[in-house]
């Protein structure tokens, strides 16, 4: 049973009497606990450091994974921590927090998902070695994190039509092909580098590629040398749809055979090794689509999700009461694209709305009215007009073109949103006797 926890571990923080890696272990014995960073108003610890190191080292081993660089564990685990604590002071300051009903439901939702009643779950963790008021804090302090990126990042990409003709119009592909599974490797090079700098990255990637073309096991090669996404999974990107592959692989990638290695590809924050894993294809795309209408009340430093979920509550029972869905949408729902039309979304093709709307959604008959529920933008409730089923092929190219142009816009301001929280602040280092 306590196998099914693996998958979200990153939510974890191991509790308890944890074993200190060989760098933290070469510590005078007497020490217990000290401060090692300041940050802002906050501290980093170092039994923080000790719990962050533990447990990525930890996700890491679950992944298979046979030799760890220690060192470079403690950098990943200390600068996670740093931003961490960058990104809930801002967080506070803004008044974006997450309630109890909130953190409830979060738990709720985690148990389900691994097939655990709420008893179960939390016994499941406690067998984990993993404390129940310390794991509430961390998905507090996730779903805290998670507000704070959309407000200030996701919520003021926009993706424009030309943007996703451009997408399209590069995008090319096999002939039916409809995802690939990616193995990456990124040799990187730091924006100061040096010209010694560059050609040593430029040869130690060249050389990368030569071992896997001789026959040396990408994954593993992944784990020692890449710095880039997927490093501690040994490179595997997972599944992508043809119009989600990252632009710079896109000429590649379309046309590459399973199995096929392509690199080193020069990029300016380094090189890149692809390999093409496994391909999907089919034909054509026959979706349900579902037209429906919501009203949403979003919250901030005035409302609070308590306060949004009642004013949905008072909404919902007026209109199975009788009143007009039409009226009240346009004089109350946040979302002012839809509002104006009476919160009509329209016909939506599955993927199109976030999964939290879309799970709500599927689930009600027609004309039937959700209770209030939570996605990234704030509270809702949605009633459903009507289902049909349609040929998407086209639209769904479109979706994932957009969807893969917001990610790649998001990723790009969610970098320098942190970057820039990060050189604003006050960070004091007290590290030199740890990585000597």
């Amino acid at each position: 049973m306590h196998k099914r926890l693996h998958h979200f571990a990153r939510l974890v923080l191991i509790a308890g009497c944890l074993l200190l890696h060989p760098v933290l272990q070469a510590q005078d014995a007497r020490l217990i606990d000290r401060i090692i960073a300041i940050v802002g108003e906050d501290a980093v610890m170092l039994s923080e450091l000790r719990i962050e190191s533990q447990k990525l080292a930890k996700r890491m081993q679950q992944q298979g994974q046979a030799t760890v660089d220690q060192g470079a564990i403690q950098k990943r685990a200390f600068d996670a921590l740093i931003l961490n604590k960058l990104q809930l002071a801002e967080a506070a300051r803004l008044g974006i927090t997450a309630d109890e009903e909130t953190v409830s439901r979060a738990v709720n939702a985690i148990a389900k998902n691994n097939n655990l009643n709420a008893l179960e779950f939390r016994r499941a963790l406690e067998a984990e070695g993993i404390d129940f008021n310390t794991f509430r804090q961390s998905l507090r302090d996730e779903i805290a994190i998670r507000r704070l990126r959309n407000r200030e990042v996701t919520q003021k990409i926009e993706v424009t039509k030309s943007e996703v003709d451009s997408y399209l119009e590069e995008s090319g592909g096999v002939e039916g092909r409809t995802a690939v599974r990616l193995l990456y490797i990124l040799v990187a090079v730091p924006d100061d580098a040096s010209t010694e700098q560059k050609e040593a990255a430029r040869l130690k990637a060249e050389q990368t590629t030569g071992q896997i073309r001789d026959g040396a096991d990408f994954r593993t090669l992944a784990r020692q040398v890449s710095t880039g996404q997927g490093a501690e999974n040994g490179g595997d990107l997972g599944w992508l749809s043809i119009d989600g592959i990252p632009p710079l692989f896109k000429p590649y990638v379309t046309t590459m055979q399973v199995g096929e290695l392509r690199g080193p590809i020069a990029a300016g924050n380094g090189y890149h090794i692809i390999q093409l894993d496994d391909v999907r294809s089919s034909a054509a795309k026959i979706v349900q689509q579902t037209k429906a209408r919501h009203i949403l009340i979003r919250t901030d430093e005035v409302t609070s999700d308590t306060d949004a979920r009642r004013r949905l509550v008072t909404l919902r029972n007026r209109i199975i009461d009788g009143d007009d869905f039409d009226t009240l949408a346009r004089s109350n729902s946040d979302d002012k694209a839809s509002a104006i039309k009476g919160g009509d979304l329209g016909w939506s093709t599955p993927g199109n709305l976030v999964p939290e709307f879309e799970e709500q959604m599927d689930a009600l008959d027609i004309n039937q009215v959700s209770e209030p529920f939570e996605s990234q933008f704030g509270w809702h409730i949605v009633q459903v007009l009507g289902r049909r089923n349609y040929d998407a092929t086209d639209e769904i190219r479109r979706d994932q073109a957009r969807q893969a142009v917001r990610d790649q816009k998001a990723e790009e301001a969610l970098d320098i949103y942190l970057r820039k929280l990060r050189d604003e602040a006050y960070i004091e280092l007290r590290l030199d006797d740890i990585y000597q």
